[in-house]
């Protein structure tokens, strides 16, 4: 994505009144430019994380009207929950995504903290990447004291607001404004209801660790075992349990699966279980894919199969699940933010898919179908990998076919992507025709937007052709080695792969026929030329090894 998006996740002290809630968000949702992603109340801790993404002005303008109707909304006087907390919107972080540095993110937080700071009158506090004071960029040791303790810690100097009053107000309380990386909020569930106990797993584990003395009677801090880990335990009414509260700043230091683990092994050497998680607001996918190729690898299995069976894995290991049901299409970010229109034929069950495919309409054509039948191929290679690293007799190389298998998977993925792309492409065509040719400047937008789609229209098949060819290589490898039962599927694995080059070939053909550029049109041609007579051969070699294999074995 090439436009400038970033993600707001503002934590409101409201957590148990829907209909205030609604307020708050019915705001975030009237900015044009905005998608409102996920509402995530908790009863307990009587706070709700919003997470909405868009384009920076449309996102600060959002944040703002929502920051304004929780301070009507919300009195803090009355406000009771489990969290740390100091204010109606208690903390609210910007965070890059795509198009936009941390730096640009931090000048857009900085931008909204002195809005809400002049304009309605509340305190606000940079954090983060948009605090320059490295003793002021902790949330925590802002937030210290909280709410009841932030009338008089407001006067101390050293804690007058960036923006706004120095007088602490009541009914609203302060806000916390600032860029940072993508943070998940995590809590794993004990079989207790002691909140000591719970703590003490949390000190285990974060970063900060907990207080202790020396031999010589000194208080010191003894570190806990994972960076980058925030971490507080509480009970938790509502389930009746006691958890550890996580927050994960840098999921690529201490990702998720290794944060409930040491929380296991903590707790169990303190006669304690863990009997699930808790995730709060939103995941990125890889987390839950890194999650799920963990345990796999734990178990010695291996680790190539679909994005579908390691996010089940990955809930099911985790326990996600255990408090209420897990939806990752309302969870996992890339999913929220995902236009399915883009994946419509992919989504088809294969009647569907045949259906489309025979109907009158151009598309899909013969560039989708052999993307498909590429994809057909790879995942042939992928089962037998699979298969064979599974095999008992072959324990010991379960690794070297789990590597084989994750890259088919790979494969498989991208080419089942192009299978939409080839027809989006062909569309992409039509509409350029389509475009009014009435003045002399009309005729060249429209001649510019058809050659650019025909040169889209080349590079798409042109891809699937080098996908294709370079599945060759887990095809031949378990036609060599795998599975030797199975060594017809690799023979049918690379008549598909081949098929699918030569097919996208004919549409790099016909396609290169509208377009103008002479040089272009050639050196596409010669790639594909090139591709088409490597696929030739690597077919032909591959099964040559399965008829001497299947003889072998007859």
């Amino acid at each position: 994505m090439n436009e400038a998006l970033i993600e707001c996740v503002p934590n409101f002290s409201e957590g148990r009144d829907p209909a205030k809630i609604r307020e708050i968000t019915d705001q975030i949702e009237s900015v044009e430019g905005v998608r409102l992603l996920d509402v995530d109340p908790g009863k307990a801790t009587n706070r709700t994380v919003v997470t909405f993404v868009g384009n920076p002005e449309a996102v600060i303008e959002a944040a703002f009207r929502a920051i304004k109707k929780a301070g009507e909304v919300i009195d803090m006087r009355h406000h009771t929950g489990e969290h740390p907390r100091m204010g109606a919107t208690d903390v609210c972080p910007l965070i890059p995504v795509s198009g936009i540095s941390m730096e640009q993110t931090a000048a857009y937080a900085k931008k909204l903290g002195e809005r809400v700071g002049n304009e309605l009158g509340i305190p606000v506090y940079l954090y983060e990447h948009a605090q320059s004071n490295p003793a002021r960029k902790n949330l925590s040791v802002i937030r210290g004291g909280e709410y009841e303790g932030f009338f008089k810690k407001i006067k101390q100097p050293e804690w007058k607001p960036d923006f706004g009053p120095d007088e602490f107000p009541a009914s609203t309380g302060a806000t916390v404004i600032g860029a940072r990386e993508f943070l998940v909020a995590y809590n794993v569930n004990l079989n207790t209801t002691s909140v000591r106990r719970a703590n003490a797993v949390a000190f285990d584990i974060r970063e900060a660790g907990r207080k202790v003395k020396d031999e010589n009677g000194n208080e010191v801090v003894k570190p806990g075992k994972l960076k980058a880990v925030k971490a507080i335990g509480w009970f938790i009414e509502e389930y009746g349990i006691a958890q550890v509260s996580i927050n994960l700043t840098n999921i690529s230091i201490t990702p998720v699966h290794m944060a409930f683990d040491e929380c296991v092994k903590s707790a169990d050497s303190r006669g304690l279980r863990v009997t699930g998680s808790e995730l709060v607001g939103l995941i990125p996918l890889q987390a839950l894919l890194d999650a799920g190729k963990y345990f796999l690898n734990k178990q010695k299995r291996s680790v190539g199969v679909s994005e579908e069976e390691l996010i089940r894995l990955a809930v099911k290991s985790l326990g996600l699940d255990e408090l209420s049901p897990f939806d990752p299409y309302k969870k996992i970010i890339e999913y929220l933010l995902r236009d399915e229109k883009q994946n419509k034929l992919v989504k088809m069950n294969l009647r569907e898919f045949a259906n489309e495919t025979a109907s009158e309409s151009p598309a899909p054509g013969g560039g989708s179908i052999s993307a498909y039948l590429g994809s057909l191929g790879v995942s042939l290679a992928t089962m037998v990998a699979n298969l064979s690293s599974h095999k008992k007799v072959w324990d010991e190389r379960w690794e070297e076919f789990s590597k084989w298998a994750e890259t088919g998977q790979q494969l498989k993925d991208a080419l089942l992507k192009m299978v939409d792309e080839d027809t989006h492409a062909f569309n992409r065509i039509m509409e350029s025709f389509s475009l009014p040719k009435g003045s002399d400047e009309e005729k060249k937008r429209r001649t510019d937007a058809i050659q650019s789609a025909t040169k889209n229209a080349i590079e798409v098949p042109l891809k699937v052709m080098q996908l294709s060819c370079d599945s060759f290589d887990i095809i031949e490898a378990m036609a060599k080695n795998g599975n030797p039962n199975s060594v017809s599927d690799a023979g049918v694995g690379a008549l598909c792969a081949r098929s699918a080059v030569i097919g996208a070939f004919l549409n790099v053909k016909i396609n290169a026929g509208g377009l103008k550029d002479e040089a272009a049109r050639n050196n596409y041609l010669k790639s594909a030329e090139e591709l088409k007579a490597k696929a030739m051969v690597r077919e032909a070699e591959i099964l040559k090894i399965v008829e001497s294999k299947m003889n072998e074995g007859s």
